[in-house]
């Protein structure tokens, strides 16, 4: 039989089944490594840079191997296309019989308990979400699996969902009386049943943290875990390794608790003066927070008197909620596991507030309406490495942007994963002909009070030689609106602005515009592909730091230093290389692409550290003056042309 390497050559499965299939080296090499690795239970760390084919790579030795095994990918769109897509063409090419099944997180799938709780019609103050729950009602006799992502009649950011999906605190588990129909348990049990099962990031953590509380378990064991985008995991992993407290979880069991009181217990008035009174807990609370949205240490608000008297209230009103709701939490389970939550509550609420472990940081963050607590571990790596050990099983860490320069000791170590077996493979992509570089002179320093004019001023004219498919990526948003208002008036092009729109509906809108020039932040520098001449630019503002603001960036620097370490080297950079290569990796997506990469922080020629960033960058020529990318501009243009005609 063929090995995977085999499979993906000229002569293999997936040549014969793919029109157009080119087999590339690089993936045979990954696809033999990542065979090794489920063959002799290895922990794998690769890179493969754009175009090398690696969910292939890693599929082919998956789905031979006859074991059981995970995939778990960054984002839910990424989990879609794996199931929908990616393995059943392989599995279709290889011609195995492979069960493979798709698990979510429960807020993913239509809760039939919560949707008939809903249907109460004091639940609905606005006719337009009665409306959205008839569509949801209509759609429930329908599907087959519940996922919220397969109804066509709502987005998936319609407002009836929270109403009618589940949580970790709402969901009645095997007490539900709907457990028999339940989807998500549906789901688990195809999941425990399949070879392959592909889950995400957020899922395959709170599975481990279920683990680490003794709660159960949500993903079935398996020979083999394959995490894809893996660059996204530590700071999702310290996400859900901490603990959580938002208004939106004391606002969601106070109506709850309206509801299960509406339709079970009426005659227990107090729990529905009692969940009022949580309510307006929680809105008060919020504004002792402040009028503005911020996230800043907990330790900095803790001591305002204010803000003391609004927490003795909160814990208060939980407190008569969990009283209210005692008498009557043996009469239903809706009843009780609302009781059960408002206990949980009163007792995270001190642990959020109070003082805090030494190796954690306590942190908030409000919105407009909104406001959440956190407390998160400053390290990962040893609650990691044990569920690598508790597992006996291969794990195989895959990304585009892992290493940082040559090496791979800095996502080794914060994901705790001791010495790992090691691979990286470049771009099969000709940067030397496609791309340039180009790194404008004369920029003020980043920190001064004209840089994003600056920016711009500098963008403007090499906007104008690339006929507009630009991507102009900011490190704040506050730059980002700055930059907005000076292109208003300086441009001509049509600007597509992150917020706007949702990010799905923005981007289908600049790749069919054409020449549009597209604003973002955070969200955009990463999970984007446009191809062709709808982006041939990507302009960087600043190298992306981390701001030192950032409350649990500053408790592990100061720990760090504590500990005699150079946070800047061995963290703060690291991180800042990682999110650069995501973003210039925006720009060539095809072997038919072309563009500059403009990146206009001076820092990269006038800091040591700056050699770091280029060395970690494709291979690509590289320019100082704006005549050159004129005139790569000029060449690529009048090659197309040619090619038109």
């Amino acid at each position: 039989m063929l090995d995977s390497a085999e499979q993906l050559g000229s002569d293999g499965a997936l040549a014969r089944h793919i029109e157009n299939f080119a087999p590339r080296k690089a993936q045979q090499e990954m696809a033999l490594a990542v065979e090794a690795a489920i063959k002799d239970n290895q922990v794998l760390v690769t890179e493969a840079g754009t175009g090398t084919g690696k969910t292939f790579a890693y599929l082919v030795p998956a789905l031979m191997s006859g074991k059981k095994i995970v995939i778990s990918t960054g984002t839910k769109t990424l989990q879609d296309q794996l199931f929908h897509r990616d393995i059943p063409t392989v599995r279709e090419a290889l011609n195995l019989p492979v069960e493979i099944a798709l698990l979510k997180g429960r807020a993913n799938y239509l809760c039939l308990h919560r949707l008939e709780l809903a249907g109460e019609k004091s639940r609905f103050k606005k006719p337009a979400l009665r409306a959205q729950w008839q569509q949801v009602r209509d759609w429930q006799v329908q599907t087959r699996s519940g996922d919220i992502a397969e109804c066509s009649v709502l987005s998936e950011d319609a407002m009836i969902w929270s109403a009618v999906t589940a949580n970790a605190d709402n969901c009645l588990g095997q007490d539900c009386p709907s457990y028999s129909d339940c989807f998500m348990f549906k789901a688990r049990k195809r999941a425990q049943q399949a070879d392959i099962v592909v889950v995400n990031h957020h899922l395959l953590l709170a599975d481990m943290a279920l683990r680490d509380d003794g709660v159960g378990e949500v993903l079935p064991a398996a020979n083999a875990f394959i995490i894809d985008e893996a660059h996204q995991l530590p700071e999702a992993a310290s996400q859900f390794f901490g603990l959580r407290l938002s208004s939106r979880q004391l606002n969601e069991l106070a109506n709850d608790s309206i509801a299960e009181h509406i339709k079970f217990a009426k005659e227990h008035t107090l729990i529905n003066t009692a969940a009022q009174d949580l309510q307006k807990a929680t809105a008060d609370l919020r504004l002792a927070l402040g009028n503005t949205s911020q996230r800043g240490s907990w330790q900095a608000l803790a001591k305002q008197e204010k803000l003391d008297d609004a927490l003795r209230e909160l814990a208060d009103k939980l407190s008569g909620l969990e009283d209210a709701l005692e008498p009557a939490a043996e009469r239903e389970r809706g009843l009780e596991h609302c009781f059960k939550r408002a206990q949980a509550f009163g007792l995270l609420l001190p642990q959020l507030t109070g003082q805090p472990p030494e190796d954690s940081v306590q942190w908030f963050e409000t919105h407009r309406r909104s406001f959440s607590f956190h407390l998160t571990p400053m390290e990962v790596s040893e609650t990691f490495d044990s569920h690598i050990k508790a597992s006996r099983a291969a794990w195989i860490f895959s990304s585009a942007t892992l290493a940082v320069g040559d090496g791979f000791e800095h996502f080794s170590n914060r994901m705790g994963l001791g010495e790992p077996i090691t691979h990286r493979w470049d771009s099969p992509f000709d940067f030397d002909k496609q791309a340039l570089m180009y790194v404008p002179t004369a920029m003020p320093e980043p920190n001064s009070r004209d840089y994003t004019q600056a920016v711009i001023e500098k963008a403007l004219p090499v906007i104008e030689a690339s006929h507009g498919g630009v991507f102009i990526l900011f490190t704040s948003h506050r730059a980002l609106q700055e930059a907005v208002r000076i292109l208003e008036q300086r441009t001509s092009h049509s600007l597509f602005v992150q917020g706007n729109l949702p990010r799905s509906e923005l981007l289908k809108k600049f790749r069919e515009h054409g020449r549009g020039v597209l604003l973002g932040t955070a969200s955009f520098w990463e999970g984007i592909d446009v191809r062709g001449e709808a982006l041939t630019c990507v302009i960087i503002d600043k190298l992306p730091f981390a701001s030192p603001d950032d409350p649990v960036l500053k408790a592990r620097i100061d720990a760090m230093r504590k500990e005699g370490q150079n946070p800047f080297m061995t963290y703060q950079l690291p991180n800042a290389v990682l999110s650069l290569k995501q973003g210039a990796g925006r720009l060539i997506r095809d072997n038919d692409d072309y563009g500059v990469l403009m990146l206009c922080d001076p820092r990269l020629y006038s800091k040591p550290y700056g050699r770091l960033f280029l060395k970690s960058l494709p291979t690509m020529p590289r320019s100082r003056t704006l005549e050159e990318v004129q005139q790569f501009f000029q060449t690529v243009n009048q090659a197309s042309d040619v090619m038109e005609a």
